[in-house]
């Protein structure tokens, strides 16, 4: 081969790699874009979302209720009151029941969802945060967000009758549960870890580092593959449910409260609030993850959740008022002012293929 074609060779080479390295820091635009905003306002901020898929309803909470959407229709058709400080809401459409984790009171609703009303509280540890519903034995879970004695309340759905209150290395985030491996999932976010405990003996298991995650607050998991999906500071990581290996990570936004897997179309969501975007990625095997979309949203939505029959996405967000063109009197040299939310400006946003 001559001088001439040698360059041209490498000159080819330089380019393609170049693009490929574009393409892997800043995927292309994906099939995901907004679809409709729900209007819903009234004061409070919000918290974790939940998808009902037999009764084809999202309960996003708000401050002191849960707001019940319509996922066929997209609009709001009730709510939940007396709520105080909700954090989180399970759905157990066995039992046409309700569960919401009410952090001020350091209680838990139990919620009659054809009436929307509340049947029973039950007492749990300091401000509950997430809360999970187990399927097969019929027990609520709900994770302590305690400084000083961080734990998991027990109790049983149908009568609210606490079984056991276990104890937990460091403050708990979201959990997932594989009724088949006998598992619940739960990220402890102030120790970098994921503990695994046993459905039945409601012992902790195992214990297994998310690194190289830090502060792992949403977790989706893959049932088939037995893969976790971990939202952590900047990075999304896919675990090995059975093992606790890190098997892959995927850089995303900043900001993550919430993930999804949609085993439909095998993608992972990560929902960044603070940089108001979803990151999607493709689970292309039970090894590799792909990022295939940063999918911009809104400032500050923080949470989502997933219709897996329609591949829709919820998120909860407000408006903000524009920044002040000067710093108010009296902030610190080089410090903006706090965004202000723009009141009754609450509102769930819905992204999807078209």
């Amino acid at each position: 081969m001559n001088s001439r074609r040698v360059l041209l060779a490498a000159v080819v080479v330089l380019i393609l790699g170049s693009l490929a390295i574009t393409q892997t820091k800043a995927p292309a635009a994906g099939p995901y874009q907004a679809l409709k905003t729900i209007p819903v306002g009234g004061p409070g901020g919000w918290d974790y979302a939940a998808t009902d898929e037999v009764g084809r309803r999202v309960y996003v909470t708000h401050g002191t209720k849960v707001i019940v959407i319509d996922i066929d229709k997209d609009e709001v058709v009730g709510e939940i009151t007396d709520t105080p400080g909700v954090h989180g809401f399970a759905i157990a459409p066995d039992l046409g029941l309700g569960f919401s984790s009410n952090g001020q009171e350091s209680k838990a609703s139990i919620v009659d969802l054809k009436t929307l009303k509340t049947t029973a509280k039950v007492d749990t540890g300091q401000n509950p945060d997430g809360i999970l519903y187990v399927p097969g034995v019929q027990e609520v879970y709900t994770f302590n967000r305690s400084r000083t004695a961080p734990s998991a309340t027990v109790f049983e759905a149908k009568t609210g009758k606490v079984i056991t209150t276990i104890t937990l290395p460091g403050t708990p985030e979201f959990a997932v549960v594989d009724t088949k491996a006998g598992r619940i999932y739960n990220n402890i976010d102030s120790k970098n870890e994921v503990v695994a405990i046993d459905i039945k003996t409601h012992q902790i298991v195992a214990e297994w580092p998310t690194a190289p995650g830090e502060g792992g607050s949403g977790m989706a998991i893959d049932l088939a593959t037995h893969r976790l999906f971990i939202g952590c500071d900047n990075l999304m990581v896919m675990m090995d449910s059975t093992t606790g290996k890190v098997v892959g990570t995927v850089p995303i936004g900043a900001g993550v409260d919430a993930n999804r897997f949609d085993p439909g179309t095998k993608l992972a969501f990560a929902s960044c609030g603070g940089s108001g975007s979803v990151t999607i990625a493709r689970e292309e095997s039970p090894d590799k993850l792909v990022v295939v979309q940063t999918l911009e949203t809104a400032r500050g939505a923080r949470t989502m959740t997933l219709d897996p029959k329609t591949h829709k996405i919820y998120l909860a967000a407000v408006d903000y008022e524009a920044a002040p063109a000067q710093p108010p009197a009296g902030n610190p040299p080089g410090k903006a002012a706090r965004p202000q939310a723009v009141p009754n400006s609450f509102k769930v946003l819905v992204y999807g293929m078209k």
